[in-house]
């Protein structure tokens, strides 16, 4: 276990390698002209990995918060084509939490607003009708593990998606992001334990978000050194050019803040409570991203734009996932409320306490 992340370092390396396998220019490519990638998912869930955090007596693979979340990291390095956030983190955490069977396979969960879902619970079993849009690999799920609140119950149903009409669609980057519509489907439905809600699930799908944009962001800066030390112009490297050196920086320091934002919200995440680290990180990563993405497409130049050149994987990545789970107004205006809510004189222990002030 390595004491900066608390993670357990024969997970990072064996994700490394398996995606380092698996995950190559090619087959990133054709997953997002199939929409999907059936041979990386089945390679990553012989490792255990996709429930990674969630119990073993809940059906999971053990492990921590930490423990999946350096996963999500590595799967944002390597523009892995996989529901990995919605099956352990987000999809599997709410089906355990409602002690409902974890499947084999892929799971997503509503990311949106869900309002627009109209919800009716008869013993166990729960009726949903309505529509929601841009829900992560629901062509491949095997599960929905929807989230609602009836009568100021959190509740979760874990709806088959043969029972649903599915639209595909996808996002910047090729993942789908599919419309789903609920016509009167019926699901087992059971609530959930303490402090499972549809807030905490959404700083739990900003976390996610996090982690993976600093695993995107940490390999786009490497991609831009190695190309600006390989490019030659004018008799030498193009990233011995001052002019260039700022943008290889400008990268690097993004990558890092990143990375920092999001482990520092895990570790927090992990001991309990952690809304202001969790708005922190993803706000932090979603302005990394805008700013790394234009430090490192402007020092690769035309090279950056083409189909067969790997930044484009982590660029488009980048400006979807930002956009998911709160983009830059949301996660501002929470931690400036929160700043409010403790007036000047506690400004300072906010920011150097973080949620344990807010708690």
């Amino acid at each position: 276990m390595t004491e900066a992340t608390g993670v357990d370092q024969l997970i990072t390396e064996t994700a490394d390698r398996l995606f380092t396998q698996t995950c190559d220019h090619e087959a990133v490519q054709n997953a997002e002209a199939a929409g999907a990638a059936p041979e990386i998912w089945s390679a990553f869930a012989e490792t255990g990995f996709p429930w990674i955090s969630i119990d073993e007596d809940l059906g999971g693979s053990g492990g921590t918060l930490l423990d999946a979340l350096e996963v999500l990291r590595l799967v944002g390095y390597h523009a892995a084509p996989i529901p990995a956030a919605e099956t352990g983190v987000l999809g599997g955490w709410l089906l355990a939490s409602s002690g409902h069977e974890i499947p084999a396979g892929p799971i997503t969960v509503l990311p949106n607003d869900t309002s627009n879902i109209e919800a009716s619970v008869s013993g166990d079993q729960m009726t949903l009708t309505g529509t929601c849009v841009r829900v992560p690999w629901a062509r491949i799920a095997e599960r929905i593990a929807v989230l609602v609140e009836v009568d100021g119950q959190s509740m979760v149903a874990s709806v088959d998606p043969t029972d649903c009409v599915i639209q595909p669609m996808s996002n910047m980057a090729g993942e789908p992001r599919d419309t789903v519509c609920f016509e009167g489907a019926q699901a087992p439905a059971a609530p959930c334990v303490a402090g499972v809600n549809p807030e905490v699930f959404r700083f739990r799908g900003a976390l996610s978000r996090a982690a993976l944009m600093a695993g995107a962001i940490e390999k786009m800066s490497q991609l831009t050194v190695t190309y600006t030390n390989d490019r030659i112009q004018f008799g030498r490297p193009i990233a011995k050019f001052q002019a260039v050196q700022q943008h290889l920086v400008w990268g690097a320091q993004e990558a890092a803040l990143a990375r920092m934002a999001a482990e520092t919200a895990g570790r927090e995440a992990n001991r309990g409570s952690a809304f202001f680290e969790i708005a922190a990180a993803k706000l932090i990563a979603n302005q990394a991203a805008a700013r790394a993405t234009k430090a490192c497409h402007q020092a690769h130049g035309a090279m950056g734009m083409t189909q067969e050149y790997p930044l484009h994987h982590y660029s488009r990545r980048l400006w979807s996932w930002r956009k998911e789970y709160g983009g830059d107004a949301e996660w501002s205006k929470w931690l400036g409320n929160a700043a409010i809510s403790q007036g000047a004189d506690g400004l300072y222990a906010l920011v150097t306490g973080g949620s344990s002030v807010l708690s």
